[in-house]
């Protein structure tokens, strides 16, 4: 069974850092480009970064410089920097496969960013 688990969110001041993670199971996750998520309410769901199986990473201009994606791929778990955290970056922080998306998403992980 395909398991995405998200975590590591939170409330954090603005400047502030976060680690999430995503511990996954039931795929072979060495292979996949994995990437992250984010939706804000009342907003749609926007990449924010995503890592091949080899370590190559894309960020969204939004997040580049600030933000760290990672993997372990023997612990089949990606991880989320997030440092000089802003307001705007509050959202429900998702993870899933880049080109190949499993069709049942996590429940993903909060992160709230105060003034």
């Amino acid at each position: 069974q395909v398991q995405l688990v998200e975590s590591g969110g939170g409330l954090v001041q603005a400047g502030g850092s976060l680690r999430l993670s995503c511990a996954t199971s039931g795929i072979v996750f060495s292979t996949r480009t994995m990437a992250w998520y984010r939706q804000a309410p009342g907003k749609q769901r926007d990449l924010v970064a995503h890592i091949t199986g080899g370590g190559l990473t894309y960020y969204s201009d939004s997040v580049k410089g600030r933000f760290t994606i990672s993997r372990d791929n023997a612990k089949g778990t990606m991880y989320l920097q997030m440092n000089s955290l802003k307001q705007e970056d509050t959202a429900v922080y998702y993870c899933n496969d880049y080109f190949n998306p499993m069709a049942q998403w996590g429940q993903g992980t909060q992160v709230t960013v105060s003034s």
